[in-house]
């Protein structure tokens, strides 16, 4: 290969690496993606409009992961704002404090790709279609952590679409449609349901509710949903619970509510919180329905209970129950580098305004429920009385809501905690 040949391949080979993404979406092709998505922004009428998305969401439907990830890599960059512009919009507005000046600074700090999401979602479905395609940029974002920026626009779009006053709380019983019936099942998170028969005993006895909040734009698709049993008393044990021969109550003879699995359905929505609303709402549900239910819990799982024993340095025996509700006790009251609770579910429920009502021992025996948690559940109860004072606690950044019980098991397990560091710093 001569001089003049080799520095020509070796151009063409840096030329096809840094033109990766422009080739993956097909750009030197009239009517690529690329294309098309410059061609909808550009777009000033309705139907052509509506045509050109439709276009430009069944081609992304068709792509490779490679392929997904070059388009979000063309928007990340292509269709982000212009700096220079935003500074001088600011400076702009802060010598004049005109409507003028203050429309174009709105209007250049918004990035083009927002404008592109928001014609994007013209068509019938495509609204499910967005979140699905969220759902593709959130997996690539852990090998390709710039894209990021493209996520900020995509939750504030979400956000705005899928708010509380769009949202459609809806019963889910056994007469519901199959299709939905379906999704319960593959979406159940917590408690598996692994027969129809299994899902008949959660839905159809007088003592059994479960709620869910739907999308107008996606009336098929649950967002959220919440399984409760309604009992007598709070119950230890979700194998009580979820017992296949348990007594079924009236339910005009029960006296709490028990929130015993909050499953959220759409990857695409994460970090969109749907479960507050979802409680509140089912509360003042539950309250005319059956206004002698007076105590609304849960039963809750500790998913990292068991992980975060075994760092601690402690010997742990799953029969010695008491030693470990003093361990789940400090574990549940215990904050992370930003002063929250270090559990999930325990972070969910206290943010909420919720308390640690009561710790189990042996209230989850499944695989999971051993293998995450040693088999510890939590009730956190809702008392409407005490959620101001709760979370303002919680917002303290020291303490956070319990019973008197779970506080004594708290501290001495605290002083366990710490009478191991003693020892561990005298060793050392």
């Amino acid at each position: 290969m001569n001089r003049v040949s080799r520095t020509g391949y070796l151009g063409d080979m840096l030329g096809s690496l840094l033109d990766q993404p422009r080739k993956l979406l097909g750009s030197g092709r009239k009517g690529s993606l690329e294309a098309l998505c410059w061609k909808l922004l550009s777009e000033r009428t309705e139907v052509s409009s509506l045509a050109i998305a439709e276009e430009v969401l069944a081609r992304y439907a068709s792509l490779s992961t490679d392929e997904k990830s070059a388009f979000f890599t063309m928007i990340n960059d292509q269709l982000d704002v212009d700096a220079a512009q935003i500074q001088d919009a600011v400076e702009a507005y802060a010598r004049s404090r005109t409507p003028a000046d203050y429309k174009k600074l709105a209007t250049v700090t918004e990035p083009k790709r927002y404008e592109l999401l928001r014609r994007l979602n013209q068509p019938s479905g495509a609204t499910a279609e967005l979140v699905r395609m969220r759902a593709d940029l959130l997996s690539l974002i852990k090998s390709n952590p710039e894209l990021e920026r493209t996520d900020v626009d995509f939750q504030l779009m979400l956000r705005a679409w899928f708010n509380r006053g769009f949202l459609v709380l809806k019963q889910i019983t056994w007469d519901s449609p199959a299709s939905i019936l379906e999704k319960i099942i593959e979406y159940e998170a917590v408690h598996e349901i692994e027969t129809w028969g299994d899902l008949r005993r959660r839905l159809h006895p007088t003592d059994r509710r479960c709620f869910a909040f739907f999308h107008p734009a996606m009336p098929q698709e649950p967002l959220i949903f919440v399984e409760i049993a309604l009992s007598k008393g709070v119950p230890t044990s979700i194998q009580d619970v979820l017992a296949d021969q348990r007594e079924v109550l009236d339910a005009q003879n029960t006296d709490t509510a028990v929130f015993y699995s909050i499953s959220n359905c759409q990857p695409g929505l994460a970090g969109i919180s749907f479960g507050n609303s979802l409680i509140k709402q089912v509360v003042r549900n539950l309250t005319t329905e059956l206004p002698q239910v007076k105590n609304f819990v849960t039963l809750s799982p500790v998913p990292g209970f068991a992980r975060w024993t075994g760092k601690q340095g402690i010997e742990t025996d799953e029969a010695d129950t008491q030693k470990l509700k003093k361990l789940c006790a400090a574990y549940l009251t215990s904050r992370n580098a930003k002063n929250l609770p270090i559990d999930p579910v325990a972070r969910f429920h206290l943010q909420n305004g919720a308390l640690i009502h009561a710790i189990h021992a042996e209230a989850d025996t499944s695989d999971a429920g051993r293998r995450k948690a040693l088999g510890f559940m939590v009730n956190y109860a809702y008392e409407a009385d005490r959620i101001a004072s709760n979370l303002q606690l919680l917002a303290e950044g020291e303490k956070v809501a319990t019973s008197s019980a779970v506080r004594t098991l708290a501290r001495q397990g605290h002083q366990m905690l710490a009478q191991v560091a003693a020892r561990r710093d005298e060793t050392a």
